[in-house]
């Protein structure tokens, strides 16, 4: 038996996608770190004594513009004069300006997640993602520069960032269709998104150590600097599927064949039942779009020659052209190859980088119990996500009164945590499906489960520890390492539903799951101004435990790990256009095998 390459490409290109989402998110969450020294909080905590004595209100500072005890924790005993020293910034910008500046990222995050899917699957998602992360390094070098001029231009620098940063979900989900085997769909999917815990892991503590060591600025530069050479590592080791890919192994390209085939053969049943559904909505003037392209199986580098323009369009292998692409009642389709990839260009393809132009089925889409229990799911995980990930800080130093240096090594210790449990669960649940123990359904619900209850009952446990800072430590840190069940969840579920649509479907999901981002920080904002009290955060973390509970619900409720009849779509065509009954495209589909064998006798 043939030996694969040293590094099958799967796995570069899994661990680039990796640190490519951990360079996106290392450089979103280094402003939480940052802004705890960029701010002058001496002078804010002046200016909140003035408004208090202006307006007659003593209960809030006492005469040293300090929290009364009973307000806040008492400052941790160090045998270090160092440790409670006031790390004071150059920016006066009170709370509700801190939210702003911190949510402005999510404005433009929430902008570009549509389109970003739909251009990632109608041409290339390869170069979609390398764009969003580049925008994003060259804005974050910027960042200093930005804070120099104005809070406002801080902003609008973010947003930016927001905007190159909202294409790369969706786009990572089209290229995870491709790229990765079914059989490997848990492992390699929660390797590829722990990269978003990753680069919290590496973010936080080295931009604490660089705030420290070096100045605020240095966050910014040193971490946009790095981030370039991945960069060039992405252009030189990716392509947008097997096939275009030049210095692929022809075994592990056979074997991406081979699993298609594997699978397309167990999607047929579906597919004849999905048929039988839409039966009485086809005309003659409708076309069914549900059909794979089963090619030959000649050895791999004779389709790689020949076949220059397949491409996979979801882990099962469906195609969704306009027409009938030679199934016929499973036999196996044969076209030559000039006449492949002729009719390949004519349908919009073009070395692998084209899309079907396949329509969004909106009504079935906004009855679909399945796809609402993602949005929601998606939605109410992320408040919580973004709760950890972008207040966390602030509430260590804040309440629990850790310097900047403490502050990001404990911030990250919960990060370390989730992305060691992402592959082990995600490696034991594969291994149980392969056991035929658990079905698709049982694994996203599961998981779902644990990345919402679990992290529910930590946050009401912070709550009620309060000034306990080893207890609050433990309790965020187990919260956040069971928030990675998610990756083999609801945040897999669109390949599962409708991998026509996997794309377009995390752009919409993620769309409404970018709102908590600029949600978040405004709430917590608004409650803690001039006010950073317990009382203040439990209400804040008490909220917090009852969206992680409404997603655990719905998502109980409504979710399905099977294929949904509307990922197989019914397209009208347009009178001007040829019409094809249903039987006429059976014949035609023979005349093409014979046409096939005629010119490969």
């Amino acid at each position: 038996m043939a030996k694969g390459a040293l590094i099958p490409a799967r796995y570069i290109f899994t661990a680039l996608v990796s640190i490519g989402l951990a360079i996106i998110y290392g450089l979103k969450v280094n402003l939480s770190v940052a802004i705890v020294v960029m701010i002058n909080s001496t002078e804010l905590a002046s200016m909140a004594l003035s408004e208090a004595s202006h307006g007659g209100h003593h209960g809030n500072a006492n005469e040293n513009g300090t929290a009364p005890p009973e307000f806040a924790c008492a400052a941790p005993v160090s045998h270090s004069n160092a440790t409670n020293t006031i790390q004071d910034g150059p920016f006066a910008w009170p709370e509700p300006v801190q939210g702003l500046v911190l949510s402005s990222y999510f404005w433009g995050y929430l902008l570009t997640q549509i389109p970003g899917g739909m251009i990632a699957e109608k041409y290339s998602a390869k170069w979609v993602i390398w764009a969003s992360v580049l925008v994003n390094v060259v804005f974050t070098i910027l960042t200093p520069l930005a804070a120099n001029i104005s809070y406002i231009a801080v902003l609008v620098v973010r947003f930016i960032e927001g905007l190159g940063a909202g294409v790369s979900l969706p786009a990572i989900h089209v290229m995870l269709t491709k790229w990765v085997l079914p059989q490997e769909r848990n492992l390699m999917s929660s390797l590829a998104y722990a990269g978003m815990a990753l680069g919290t892991v590496i973010s936080l503590p080295f931009s604490g150590i660089l705030a420290a060591a070096l100045g605020w600025e240095a966050v910014f530069y040193v971490q946009g600097g790095l981030s370039m050479i991945w960069c060039v590592l992405w252009l030189i080791f990716v392509f947008d599927s097997p096939e275009d890919h030049p210095r692929i192994h022809p075994v592990e390209l056979e074997l991406f064949e081979t699993s298609m085939h594997h699978d397309d053969h167990e999607s047929h049943e579906a597919s004849k039942e999905a048929a039988q559904l839409e039966d009485h909505n086809i005309t003659e003037g409708s076309v069914v779009v549900m059909t794979p392209v089963i090619p030959d199986k000649p050895n791999a580098q004779k389709r790689r020659n020949s076949h220059q323009g397949h491409h996979w369009h979801g882990f099962h292998g469906w195609h969704g052209f306009h027409g009938w692409h030679g199934w016929h009642a499973g036999h196996k389709h044969h076209e030559h190859p000039k006449l492949h990839k002729e009719h390949l260009k004519k349908n919009g393809h073009h070395g692998g980088h084209g899309h079907p132009d396949l329509p969004i089925p909106w009504k079935a889409l906004a009855t679909s119990g399945p796809f609402w229990a993602i949005l929601v799911a998606h939605s109410c995980s992320n408040f919580g996500w973004y709760m950890l990930l972008v207040e966390l800080p602030t509430y260590m130093k804040a309440i629990l009164r850790f310097n900047i240096s403490q502050n990001a090594g404990l911030s990250a210790i919960p990060y370390v945590c989730l992305w060691v449990f992402s592959i082990i669960w995600s490696n034991r649940l594969d291994w149980a499906k392969s056991k035929g123990w658990i079905t698709t359904t049982t694994v996203r619900k599961l998981s779902t489960a644990i990345a919402s209850l679990f992290p529910a009952a930590c946050f009401v446990g912070v709550s009620l520890v309060g000034c306990d800072r080893q207890a609050a430590v433990a309790l965020m840190t187990v919260g956040t390492m069971f928030v990675a069940g998610m990756y083999c969840g609801f945040l897999t579920n669109h390949v599962d539903i409708a991998p026509n649509y996997a794309g377009t479907l995390m752009a919409f999901t993620n769309t409404a799951a970018t709102i908590p981002g600029f949600i978040v920080p405004a709430f917590v904002g608004h409650l803690t101004h001039g006010n950073q009290t317990l009382g203040q955060w439990q209400i804040i973390f008490f909220t917090t435990a009852a969206v992680f509970v409404l997603e655990f619900v719905v998502y109980t409720v409504f979710a399905s790990g099977e294929e949904q009849p509307w990922n197989h779509v019914v397209v009208d065509q347009k009178p001007t256009l040829e019409k094809h009954t249903a039987k006429e495209v059976h014949h035609e589909s023979e005349s093409e095998q014979l046409e096939g064998k005629a010119e490969n006798p």
